[in-house]
């Protein structure tokens, strides 16, 4: 039986770094995924939805080329040579991941992965692997799926989570979560999308501006609700106004049935029909076959894997990291804990996970956000003071027709420390980091409006959002004098 220093099992965004960083300090590693290398995210999640939502603001770009003296005629959707282009996407990132396992020395095994014993991981090959040639051990045909165990000093769990399908939802090919939409080769002519969270919104704004009637019913009082009340009523105005979405909210969808004629159901007094309906409510803990209690791990009431903020779990020698443990379920918040959890792992000094984690949400308008919201801070008792800056009043932005949105700084009224930021609009999502990097270095609002931006652009937003934070924005309009 071969003994590993460390095992990773699952390759998503926090398995295969967490392999790859344990090899560079020079551990003997190996890998186990039990479907994809990249996980959910690039498969079925991240790197697949942007794709199609990129296409989708290609799009919509030909449809607004007007403003700029420019003319298209005759433009149309070919979804289903957007899918392909999707799958060579992901098919070059995927490959790219396993050659970099391979060029670290990753031992790479294809299954799933349980605990035998604490330091014991079985391997039981998956579904269209290789199969061994014919032995006595395995049968005169050689047919029964390779079984394999090997030896595990320290064990990171990198397993993610999956989309939870409601029970009360009818079983139909029209009724679909995020994974099955993305394996769509057409798209609907129209759509219900249940949950107005982040991923029903991003999948959403997609479809719409592809010409597909959406409708968003949340059961919350609004979509979105982890963002302040601001960067909402933005991005929930721009969906309903501009893309035509539908958002119908605090109400149910009830009595929901599905035939191949489509989806229907009530939500309150009203019966709302489409040709598909995508559940997008949940995602819960993939710790199936795991078989934690073998190795003496415990889950929570949830399913999930608690750890510490250094990723160790309640057994000693066991990691995880990413979805499984319940923290905030982010990709790159995944990678960020597997990076310190291989350090940890490896024996290096004890580093715990980062607290400063952005979000980005590629609806239409795109969000960005940081460090503390404003209505967190002031949950926490904190006197805050904030500043905005819109984009209608930025160059760049008005020159390339996209002035919806603002960024906001939110800062300790008295420090003048920057706590979080939101932005809210084009590029949002790239400029999120700027703003992270300044909470994370407990920078002021007062210093970071003195560090010089380049003009124009749209990062210039944040200089002078930081001015405005103190009355002081020069293309803003004045604080009212009381």
């Amino acid at each position: 039986m071969d003994i590993f220093d460390i095992v990773v099992i699952g390759a998503g965004p926090g398995g295969y770094p967490a392999a790859i960083r344990a090899a560079q300090m020079g551990a003997s590693v190996a890998i186990v995924e039990k479907e994809q290398l990249g996980g959910t995210c690039l498969n079925w999640g991240c790197i697949p939805t942007k794709a199609l939502i990129a296409a989708s603001h290609v799009f919509a770009g030909i449809k607004h080329a007007g403003m700029f003296g420019i003319t298209v005629k005759g433009a149309t959707v070919d979804y289903a040579a957007m899918i392909a282009h999707k799958n060579k996407v992901v098919g070059t990132l995927r490959n790219g991941i396993k050659q970099l396992l391979a060029a670290n020395g990753v031992k790479q095994f294809a299954g799933t992965a349980s605990f035998k014993t604490r330091d014991t991981i079985e391997i039981n090959g998956r579904a269209g692997s290789p199969l061994p040639a014919a032995t006595a051990e395995n049968g005169a045909h050689g047919v029964t799926r390779p079984t394999e165990l090997i030896g595990v000093k320290k064990t990171i769990i990198a397993t993610g989570s999956t989309s939870v399908m409601p029970g009360f939802l009818p079983k139909h090919p029209r009724v679909v979560e995020s994974r099955a939409f993305l394996d769509l080769d057409k798209l609907p002519e129209s759509m219900i999308v249940l949950g107005g969270g982040f991923i029903g919104c991003e999948l959403a704004c997609m479809a719409a501006q592809l010409g597909v009637k959406a409708t968003i019913i949340e059961l919350l009082e609004d979509i979105l609700l982890l963002l302040d009340g601001d960067v909402r009523r933005t991005v929930r105005a721009h969906m309903e106004k501009e893309l035509g979405i539908r958002v119908l909210t605090g109400k149910a969808m009830e009595k929901i049935t599905a035939d191949d004629k489509g989806v229907r159901g009530k939500c309150g007094d009203e019966t709302v029909e489409a040709a598909l309906l995508l559940s997008a409510i949940g995602r819960k803990p993939v710790t199936d076959g795991l078989k934690p209690e073998n190795a003496g791990l415990k889950l929570n009431e949830r399913g999930f894997i608690p750890v510490d903020d250094f990723g160790r779990t309640n057994v000693a020698g066991i990691f995880a990291i990413g979805d499984v443990n319940g923290r905030i379920q982010l990709a790159h918040n995944a990678t960020s804990q597997a990076i310190i959890a291989a350090d940890n792992a490896c024996g290096q000094k004890l580093r715990k996970y980062e607290a400063v984690v952005p979000n980005v949400i590629f609806t239409v308008p795109e969000v960005g956000t940081a460090g503390l919201s404003e209505d967190d801070a002031r949950k926490q008792g904190r006197e805050v003071k904030t500043g905005k800056f819109a984009f209608a009043g930025l160059g760049r932005a008005i020159s390339v027709g996209e002035t919806t949105g603002f960024v906001k700084w939110i800062a300790d009224a008295k420090s003048d420390q920057l706590l979080g930021a939101a932005a809210v609009g084009s590029h949002a999502t790239e400029l999120v980091a700027a703003a992270a990097t300044a909470i994370r270095a407990e920078l002021t609002a007062t210093e970071l409006g003195r560090t010089i931006h380049a003009h124009p652009t749209f990062s210039e937003a944040w200089m002078e959002a930081a001015h405005a934070l103190h009355g002081e924005a020069i293309h803003g309009p004045p604080k009212r004098k009381k």
